[in-house]
């Protein structure tokens, strides 16, 4: 199923069933302000905290779910690119609802080189504003913060192309002056 059949399935689905529009989201956060820290388990049971990274750009990208065409085509898409974002000393995180277990089988299907952050409980989803679904069905919207290595939000991406999003976070990387530190 392509990214828009999946989102028109769960359109209809949810309409189906009786459930309504996207849910609240949290206020979010803006350019130029510091960016929420958070301390979520990777796919490996390890913990990360942005400030973990600070001194490094990171690109902290929240997906849906994992396994599903659009959120794979994203994942492998900064796979492939992530020598281009190590070169430029940018860190890639992926953050979606779903749990450790679940994003270690899709590390592994699909060899992505990065940490997949389980934010199960919605808590740093909703910090940056990004929660969505419909009814009880909540899942992470497609967006992407590009986070300054002093830890402000340098640009959010709120209309996110899978296929295209590493190349566009890539070019404005090196628009921005990106280089690894010495």
């Amino acid at each position: 199923m392509q990214a828009s059949h999946w989102h028109h399935w769960l359109v209809a689905a949810a309409a189906a069933l009786g459930l309504s529009g996207t849910a609240a989201a949290g206020a979010g956060v803006a350019v130029g302000q510091p960016a929420p820290d958070f301390r979520l388990q990777d796919q490996q049971g390890t913990w990360h905290t942005l400030a973990d990274h600070r001194g490094q750009w990171v690109v902290l990208y929240f997906y849906p779910k994992d396994q599903t065409p659009g959120c794979t085509t994203e994942a492998c898409s900064f796979r492939d690119n992530i020598f281009a974002f190590e070169a430029l000393g940018a860190a890639v995180l992926g953050v979606s609802l779903d749990d450790v277990a679940s994003h270690d089988e899709f590390a592994k299907k699909y060899s992505l080189p990065f940490p997949l952050l389980a934010d199960t409980d919605g808590a740093v989803t909703n910090r940056y504003g990004v929660m969505g679904g419909f009814g009880p069905l909540k899942l992470a919207k497609r967006q992407s913060f590009l986070i300054a290595p002093d830890g402000t939000i340098a640009r959010h991406y709120e209309s996110v192309d899978p296929g295209k999003h590493s190349a566009e976070v890539l070019a404005d990387l090196k628009a921005l002056g990106a280089k690894k530190s010495p």
